[in-house]
């Protein structure tokens, strides 16, 4: 790993008390890794903290995790990368044994899964959440992690220079997931501890604000890269309601040769025409996500897998 340029990625927002111990943890655990903050219009003296660290300090103005991750991800040049949040939670000597496993196996992207016995550390309403989304993320997209809103990974570099970030908030770590189940990359996880935050540093994850914009983005990732399934859908629905109401006109005109019942006609006929544009209009945006995809897989192949130069030397 001595040969590999890591660089250690820290997004932080007013984390003046915990941010001196997450740079010392990783500078010890990666002493040969650069370490940035990038902080996020924090109003206490988290900057100049994590100066006097010895980290190389950014600032990202627009308000957002997620904007932070796409300016690191934009700014930052190295061959792995290593993503935790500024608050001291994350284990820092865990470090290596990821970065070792992304760089022997070849992997795009190692995570953090957090496992910690410290109630106040990780919330049941948390836990409830994550397992809550993880479950509708496999169930969605085939496969997935056991932990998808952890912030503590690690990636490669054909990873991070693949990933066009378009979240905005603390919903990234679920597109983050979601971009590396579409591409089908080799990724993994490895359990790591998970602490409770310092004294003086609060939690700025809202439990039911952020998880409802964690589940509208995954139902949106899902319209974006399963149109057929998510159109197929609605279209199927308002086809079987059309259906539903076309049985009684149907038996009536049978007996009768008649369908007095006109607006029910046009409804019928309403629903099933709505049903075949969903029908359409998915398959025409699947052709569409295909060619996105292909593109995106493009950018990620124009990289090599991480350790092969190494090795090929």
């Amino acid at each position: 790993m001595s040969e590999l340029r890591i660089a250690v990625l820290l997004p932080c927002y007013n984390e003046e008390a915990a941010i001196a111990a997450t740079v010392a943890g990783f500078r010890a655990a990666l002493p040969g890794a650069e370490i940035y903050v990038y902080d996020n219009n924090s109003h206490d003296r988290t900057v100049e903290v994590a100066r006097a660290s010895g980290a190389i300090v950014r600032t990202e103005r627009i308000q957002g995790k997620g904007a932070v991750v796409r300016r690191m991800f934009a700014d930052v040049d190295a061959d792995v990368y290593v993503m935790a949040d500024g608050d001291a939670t994350y284990d820092a000597a865990s470090a290596p044994a990821l970065v070792a496993r992304l760089v022997d196996e070849q992997l795009d992207m190692v995570v953090g899964a957090r496992v910690t016995q410290i109630e106040a550390a990780y919330r049941r309403g948390h836990r409830f959440g994550n397992a809550l989304l993880t479950g509708m993320l496999a169930r969605l997209f085939g496969r997935s992690f056991t932990d998808i809103l952890s912030g503590y990974r690690v990636f490669s570099r054909r990873f991070v220079k693949s990933f066009p970030v378009l979240s905005a908030g603390f919903e990234i770590e679920t597109e983050i997931s979601v971009h590396a189940l579409e591409l089908r990359m080799p990724v993994a996880e490895i359990a790591t501890p998970y602490y409770e935050r310092p004294e003086g540093s609060t939690s700025k994850l809202s439990t039911y604000r952020d998880g409802f914009r964690i589940l509208r983005t995954i139902l949106q990732l899902y319209r974006i890269e399963r149109p057929v399934l998510f159109f197929g859908a609605i279209g199927g629905v308002l086809a079987l309601l059309g259906v539903l109401f076309a049985i009684p006109l149907g038996l009536t005109y049978l007996h009768t040769h008649l369908v007095p019942r006109l607006p029910t006609a046009v409804m019928v006929t309403g629903l099933m025409i709505l049903a075949a544009l969903c029908l359409f209009a998915g398959l025409i945006l699947d052709t569409v996500v295909h060619g996105r995809r292909e593109v995106r897989r493009l950018a990620y192949l124009s990289h090599r897998a991480p350790g092969v130069e190494r090795r090929e030397s």
